[in-house]
């Protein structure tokens, strides 16, 4: 006679054992995925910070920081620290964007989009460590410095949308305002993007290479590029002001309202310290509070276009009797 053969219980992921044991609150949530949300803006800054400081290639190469050293040594300097403390942000960052993934896979029920905008973020940030490393390799090629500063906002993108969204249900959108007015936020969007894409065209061609070395540059006049992104700032403002006015005239809600004019607010600071660094000669530190700006100003403008539809809750069911009856024979 043969033995049974025992039986094996399912493994689970360790996102999988997670959840079985913990549920995190609403609020938990929304912390969570508001964390990768600073973490993303932090990294843009700092990034910045990196470049402005002439420390982009502090770090001899990448992913070690010297042929022979994982990290720093003194050898290397201030520029060393700052270059490589960058670096480590990155795990920081990571770890963000990990604990919104969890919360986001341990909330009951499953919420499998969110859960699935959480791992977006992950490989955003893979994908940029490795662009970053290519930038160090090639000597700080304006190219890939934009193309890493434009990958940097995407995860903000994507952890802007996270944020929103568990805040929300994973009901069907339904429309706050008429289709006209979303129309024009996403022209809004559109000319922001824009915006940015011209802003990396102003540094790749601008004195802040990242390095004191001779480090090429993008082949066109600054005074030109800085132009065209200032024609491109006002596009974007005249686009905010018709939204807030717009909103006013379709008597929108209250909080989508506070959504437009949170935006002309970020406008107009960013433009007013754009103009400054310009006349000034771009100084280190008015460039860095820009960059800020264009981080903001992207967060401003993503919240107000997804302001303007809402997901509900899905409210919970009323049981029978007969669901009472088989809750009581349990």
């Amino acid at each position: 006679m043969h033995k049974p053969r025992p039986t094996i219980g399912r493994v689970l992921t360790p996102l999988a054992y997670i959840a079985k044991r913990w549920t995190p609150s609403p609020e938990t949530l929304r912390r969570a995925a508001l964390s990768a949300v600073v973490m993303s803006v932090l990294i843009i800054v700092t990034g910045g910070a990196v470049r402005l400081t002439g420390s982009g290639l502090g770090c001899d190469t990448w992913p070690k920081c010297t042929d022979d050293s994982l990290i720093v040594t003194p050898e290397q300097g201030y520029r060393g620290v700052i270059e490589f403390g960058n670096r480590m942000l990155t795990y920081v960052l990571s770890a963000a964007v990990g604990w919104a993934i969890i919360a986001a896979r341990s909330t009951k029920p499953w919420r499998r989009g969110l859960t699935r905008l959480g791992w977006a973020q992950f490989w955003i940030v893979m994908s940029n460590a490795v662009l970053g490393g290519i930038t160090v390799w090639m000597g700080l090629n304006p190219w890939t410095v934009a193309g890493h500063f434009l990958a940097a906002n995407s995860l903000l993108t994507v952890a802007v949308i996270t944020w929103h969204r568990a805040g929300e249900g994973d009901t069907a959108p339904r429309r706050r305002v008429p289709g006209p007015v979303r129309k024009l936020s996403w022209a809004i969007i559109a000319t922001a993007a824009g915006l940015i894409v011209l802003g990396t065209g102003v540094t790749g061609s601008g004195k802040h290479a990242g390095d004191s070395s001779d480090v090429p540059r993008m082949p066109w006049d600054w005074t030109a590029a800085a132009h065209l992104h200032a024609i491109a700032a006002w596009v974007v403002c005249a686009l905010a002001l018709a939204m807030w006015l717009v909103l006013r005239v379709v008597d929108a809600p209250d909080d989508t309202r506070a959504r437009a004019r949170d935006l002309l607010i970020v406008l107009l600071a960013q433009g007013g310290i754009g103009y400054v660094q310009y006349f000034t000669g771009v100084p280190e530190l008015l460039v860095g509070a820009h960059m800020l700006g264009s981080a903001l100003m992207w967060v401003a403008v993503l919240r107000l276009a997804l302001s303007l539809r809402e997901r509900p809750s899905a409210a919970p069911e009323i049981p029978t009797q007969a669901d009472v009856a088989l809750a009581a024979k349990a």
